[in-house]
């Protein structure tokens, strides 16, 4: 291949001057790591654990989630 023929991979790479998306800092993979570990350890010590891990893992998974999906809506067509 010379020089001049396009690469397969100069296709996929981002134009110059094309902004790069990068999500703002959050809290929810910190509570998430907390309530899957809360809910492991519980496992072995009390089901109690289990219960406030559970408790933690489902509202901060969805909130995850919502946060994701507003934040790739907020991102033109193209990406």
């Amino acid at each position: 291949m010379s020089e001049r023929e396009p690469d397969e991979r100069s296709e996929s790479v981002a134009p110059a001057g094309e902004e790069i998306h990068i999500p703002g800092s959050s809290i929810l993979p910190i509570l998430l790591a907390a309530g899957i570990t809360l809910a492991i350890i519980g496992i072995t010590i009390s089901i109690i654990l289990v219960v406030i891990g559970l408790a933690i893992v489902i509202p901060v998974t969805v909130l995850w989630i919502r946060s994701t999906i507003t934040d790739i809506g907020g991102l033109p067509p193209h990406h």
